[in-house]
């Protein structure tokens, strides 16, 4: 049987069109795609923000698998100096940004929101007078400041003068100098008691010495499955009103809930409440930095309350996300 010729033509006209469009198709569901994200995001600082960034870095990590974030801490004096220096990603502070370090070139969105809290050996044995009545500014002045305070006789009227041991870190970072700022200095050298590292190396101190005295993060002062103070410490309220006891409305230090609460509500006072930020060298330049920080106040922002850390409200989150926009094109004059 013979085709009819002009029809074929048709035919093949017709599936040649069929097939442009089929490409034309693919291409614009390809452009539709967003681009993947790849490379390494370095993370180093203070340790009040790592198990924030960790948390983060694994979430954003799972979304994007071709993107290793790395983080570690080693207090925020070493992030913002790893930051500057162009040594990583992104140096983790857990205090103001000084004018310095801005003429340097740190760029900084705010991230979160914690506080520092004073620790004790929880065989502490003017505990439950302690924890009755709460400790006022003085005192503390009088521990990390003046040097007045040798005993706890002398800051709590306890019944034996038992020895008072004062704990201070020796690496730079954010939560000294924010205690310090909150006795009314403004470095963590104003801060006396004996040097340790880190975090997690003054709550160990506190823990081995029933008669000591120091000061850490929320996140290494509570528990974050138990919400319970870490096994070993206990939290020192603050008497805010000056009248030698705690009140109903000073009395939030039970669980990490309740002093997330008192912190975003504006009751536990700043210092030594505080925001914390991100910190680059410069506005990000590299692709996936840019999006990991655009997740982190946008989505990330799921994950901060789990985490034990205080969110920041969405006026503060706009406002950071702001600083991360290219900046509007020129105006060209009208003539």
């Amino acid at each position: 049987m013979k085709r009819n010729k002009p029809a074929a033509i048709v035919l093949a006209i017709i599936s040649l069109l069929i097939f442009a469009d089929d490409a034309c198709a693919k291409k614009k569901e390809q452009a539709k795609e967003p681009e993947k994200l790849s490379g390494n995001i370095i993370i180093s600082g203070a340790f009040a923000l790592y198990p924030m960034a960790v948390k983060w870095g694994d979430e954003f990590s799972k979304l994007n698998p071709n993107v290793v974030v790395d983080v570690s801490a080693g207090g925020a004096g070493k992030g913002m100096a790893d930051a500057l220096a162009g040594v990583v990603e992104i140096g983790m502070v857990s205090r103001e940004i000084h004018p310095e370090e801005i003429s340097k070139g740190a760029f900084y969105v705010a991230v979160a929101k914690d506080a520092v809290v004073v620790t004790v050996n929880e065989k502490n044995p003017t505990l439950k007078e302690l924890q009755a009545k709460g400790l006022k500014k003085e005192a503390f002045i009088d521990i990390w400041i003046t040097g007045k305070a040798k005993t706890w006789w002398e800051v709590l009227d306890a019944a034996k003068p038992f020895a008072l041991n004062v704990y201070t870190r020796s690496d730079a970072c954010g939560a000294a100098e924010v205690w310090a700022g909150y006795l009314g200095k403004k470095q963590q050298e104003d801060l006396l008691g004996v040097g340790v590292f880190g975090d997690p190396g003054i709550a160990q101190a506190v823990k081995l010495d029933e008669m000591g005295i120091g000061y850490n993060n929320i996140n290494f002062a509570y528990d974050l499955k138990t919400k319970k103070p870490v096994a070993g410490l206990a939290v020192v309220p603050i008497d805010l009103n000056g009248n030698r006891k705690i009140d109903v409305e000073e009395n939030f230090y039970e669980t990490l809930d309740q002093i997330d609460k008192a912190i975003a509500e504006g009751r536990y006072p700043s210092p030594p409440a505080r925001e914390l930020y991100f910190v680059t060298k410069g506005k990000p330049a590299k692709k996936q930095v840019l999006a990991f920080l655009k997740w982190v106040l946008t989505d990330g922002q799921k994950f901060v309350a789990e985490t034990g850390y205080v969110p920041l409200s969405a006026a503060k989150l706009e406002t950071e996300l702001s600083k991360l926009q290219p900046p509007a094109p020129a105006q060209t004059p009208k003539k």
